[in-house]
């Protein structure tokens, strides 16, 4: 059964940091794009950013450009958002995502197959 486990989530103050694993179980990545999506209450979900696995290409949305990076490691079969500089802005529910990177553009929800449940960011001015 696939699974796609997010962690990392939690509650900081405004400019502090928090690093989200999205961890694959039953699946692995290999060459999938593998995407960020937040949805803040009362708000549609957007995408944040995504990463081609292996083949090091990466987008970032403009809204959190500077401020967060997205990475990879195939050993553990995990990709990670990397967030820093965080803004009361950016507290959202937080999900991962991962599918063929010929399915849509990278912000595309019905571009990805598999999505995990979530993981909360609260950011506290």
């Amino acid at each position: 059964q696939v699974q796609l486990v997010e962690s990392g989530g939690g509650s900081v103050q405004a400019g502090g940091s928090l690093r989200l694993s999205c961890a694959a179980s039953g699946y692995t990545f290999s060459s999938d794009r593998v995407g960020w999506f937040r949805q803040a209450p009362g708000k549609e979900r957007e995408g944040v950013a995504a990463i081609l696995i292996g083949g090091e290409v990466t987008s970032i949305a403009d809204s959190v450009k500077g401020r967060f990076t997205i990475s990879e490691d195939n050993a553990k079969n995990t990709v990670y958002l990397q967030m820093d500089s965080l803004k009361a802005e950016d507290t959202a529910m937080y999900y991962c995502a991962s599918g063929s990177p010929y399915g849509g553009g990278w912000r595309e929800e019905y571009a990805y197959s598999y999505w995990g449940r979530g993981t909360q960011v609260t950011v506290s001015s």
